[in-house]
């Protein structure tokens, strides 16, 4: 997730958005989307990715804590990432009362105002236990102070009477469990689904090696397709992996947050919506002439983009691979995203397009050994 924003468009004009995306490449991310990958148990989220992006890159593997890379040009000695982020937030069971009511602390960046009444998947080694986060009926609350959702009071109900019933289906203390949603298409325009942060973001990069593939494009360094693990608590997927690739250049990609829905205040989050263009960074960990080179791709090609700024932080994998190996040169090129951390995440379709699109084609003007260097 990226932090705070401000204002506005500032590319030329677009021209019609350019279609890159197939409907075997669209069946591809429903199926990535609905797949649940909770932060430290990506793995089968990144078999599906691997299996996708295999056939279009040189080599692939794996780390110890399941960050999954696809390379082209793997024996290049100038090397650039194209990264995203493949965990979601979920929750951990904590404590089973003796009546069979499961309590939960979060894993990643849950929202416990969303959760009662919602659908649950408990992760155990037996499968999946369906459950659902209770909540007191309004009758019953009637004259009664109204206690606010947190953490102290959402349980999860799986039909059980009893602590031991509920150990019996595989549940224990540190079980994973995920929101019950799926992938949709709405209105014709948004992508809608859990997990779209940032599983957007691993389908975007794919789709960018799958371009390079097709229009047989040799590009003059290694390139290096990072889907990193653990991003929700803290980078630490892409702090690993920039330590073991020590690349040149990193360009990332994560969500952003749409500001023109209610309760948003732009004063304080900056003015960004979806269908206006990917979000181009101004931050410390942004490396300036990067991101120049970004914007001047966008400008000639006519990709709508808008502009953000941080504070201290992008709050993205953008700052471990900036801050790594001596300082990596590094950008973030954002997806806006309505609705963050919740089952019904939306991005605007053209904006998917356009983030590929940018992604693309600054690759295609980096130079071998390109100097981005302050003072030379």
């Amino acid at each position: 997730m990226a932090k705070k924003t401000t204002t506005k468009p500032a590319a030329k004009a677009a021209s019609k958005t350019k279609i890159v995306t197939t409907a075997k490449s669209i069946a591809f991310f429903e199926k990535y989307i609905n797949n649940a990958s909770p932060t430290s148990y990506e793995k089968s989220g990144q078999k599906i990715w691997l299996d996708y992006i295999r056939p279009l890159v040189d080599e692939t593997y794996v780390d110890n804590y399941g960050t999954a890379v696809g390379i082209i040009n793997p024996k290049a000695p100038y090397k650039v990432v194209i990264e995203a982020h493949a965990d979601e937030i979920s929750w951990y069971v904590n404590y089973i009362t003796s009546d069979g009511l499961i309590y939960v602390i979060r894993n990643g960046g849950s929202d416990h105002q969303i959760a009662p009444s919602m659908r649950v998947n408990i992760h155990t080694d037996n499968g999946i236990v369906n459950g659902v986060f209770g909540w007191p009926a309004i009758h019953t609350r009637s004259g009664e102070k109204e206690e606010a959702p947190s953490l102290k009071n959402i349980f999860i109900d799986c039909g059980c009477i009893s602590k031991e019933e509920v150990e019996k289906k595989g549940i224990h203390v540190g079980c994973v469990v995920t929101f019950v949603d799926e992938f949709m298409t709405l209105n014709d325009r948004y992508y809608v689904g859990r997990a779209l942060d940032n599983r957007a973001g691993g389908f975007m990069i794919a789709e960018v090696a799958r371009l390079l593939k097709e229009n047989k494009k040799k590009l003059p360094f290694g390139l290096y397709i990072v889907n990193s693990v653990q991003e929700e608590i803290g980078l630490r997927g892409a702090e690993m992996i920039a330590h073991k690739i020590k690349p040149n250049v990193a360009i990332v990609t994560d969500v952003t947050h749409d500001t023109s829905t209610p309760m948003i205040s732009k004063i304080t989050q900056g003015d960004l919506a979806c269908g206006k263009g990917p979000v181009v960074s101004y931050a410390p960990a942004v490396q300036l002439n990067l991101n120049k080179l970004i914007i001047e791709t966008a400008e000639k090609n006519n990709i709508p983009f808008q502009r953000q700024a941080s504070s201290r932080s992008t709050g993205t994998d953008t700052d471990a691979f900036a801050y790594s190996n001596d300082g990596v040169v590094s950008a973030l090129i954002s997806l806006p995203l309505r609705y963050m951390h919740t089952t019904v995440e939306m991005i605007h379709k053209e904006d998917v397009e356009n983030v590929i699109q940018l992604i693309y084609e600054s690759l295609l003007v980096i130079k071998n050994g390109q100097d981005f260097k302050y003072l030379k």
